[in-house]
């Protein structure tokens, strides 16, 4: 178990260089090996964690060179209800699909958060630390938790802030698969539409089409028509929250399988004719290049086992 404790010093951490832009949460996690996130982001909230003697958020972006006061926490074996299951840890490590010195790359079932927080106990990241506890792994994006595929972990802080520069510049190509709802018109068609995010008071997200929002650009290509629906490739240039499934709901063809943003009708004729129990969206691949250009990257997940199936089932 871990916990606040009211006895061992409180330490001033020092933000190391290559630390610049990390959030304050994901540094405490490095730093207090085995705590869960629900603790860091208690002592953050509780004021007990400063950045240069003022409090800060979880998502609070460091600096090289900032003061970061660490209460003392003691850390213990893990209870019941604290921390990942080995089991579902190992398992998890199992869709691991490439590997090298820079990066670990997972094909995410669908179902499991990118991270824990928000009511979710932990995710990906929780489970993997938990499977290699002597690796340093950091998230460089995120995936809705109803999405499945590509989800890319730096191994080395070098890399981690490569491929958060070449997000933040447009220089990775993203590629998902999706069933929308509906026969499209278009081959081909583009949704260029500002997003807006809101939380509501349950803490759940919410995005809307909204023209005060930030830039949202999606490329929708038809693959093939199938059962009256449209099995399409998505293109995006930006990675907003729910971007895809939003902008398809926008323009009249909903993901199939969405409970938030989608038909819930035309939902339960898939389960019903197709045997689609969650959302059909998959983030297929990821190409960009490390070491400025000189180490191209192809990263791809195989389409979900029980996503193929529904296709199938579709004439």
């Amino acid at each position: 178990m871990a916990e606040t404790s009211t006895k061992g010093p409180v330490r001033t951490v020092d933000v190391a260089a290559d630390r610049d832009g990390q959030r304050l949460d994901n540094f405490l996690l490095g730093l207090l090996k085995g705590a869960p996130r629900s603790l860091i982001y208690r002592i953050v909230r509780s004021g007990e964690v400063r950045v240069n003697g003022k409090r800060a958020k979880p998502d609070s972006r460091l600096a090289g060179g900032d003061r970061v006061r660490v209460p003392p926490v003691r850390l213990g074996e893990p209870d019941a209800g604290e921390g990942p299951p080995s089991g579902m840890a190992e398992r998890l490590a199992e869709h691991v699909v490439f590997e090298d010195r820079a990066l670990l790359v997972l094909n995410k079932p669908c179902g499991i958060a990118a991270h824990g927080g928000s009511g979710v106990r932990f995710g990906a990241i929780e489970l993997l630390r938990r499977a290699r506890p002597d690796e340093t792994l950091e998230l460089v994006h995120r995936l809705d938790r109803d999405t499945s595929g590509v989800l890319v972990l730096a191994k080395k802080r070098s890399a981690l802030l490569e491929m958060q520069r070449l997000m933040r510049e447009g220089g990775i190509r993203k590629r998902y698969l999706a069933l929308l709802v509906g026969r499209m018109a278009e081959r081909r068609f583009t949704v260029d539409m500002a997003l807006q995010k809101s939380v509501l008071s349950g803490g759940e997200r919410m995005v809307r089409v909204d023209a005060e929002g930030k830039d949202s650009v999606s490329h929708f290509q038809l693959i093939e028509r199938r059962g009256g629906h449209s099995y399409c490739e998505v293109r995006i240039e930006t990675g907003r929250t729910h971007q895809i499934r939003v902008h398809a709901a926008h323009i009249g063809h909903p993901v199939a399988g969405d409970e938030k943003y989608g038909d819930r009708e035309a939902n339960r004729r898939l389960r019903d004719q197709a045997g689609l129990k969650r959302m059909f969206l998959h983030a297929a691949s990821l190409e960009f290049a490390l070491d400025d250009g000189r180490s191209p990257y192809v990263l791809s997940a195989p389409l979900a086992s029980e996503l193929t199936a529904a296709l199938d089932r579709l004439v």
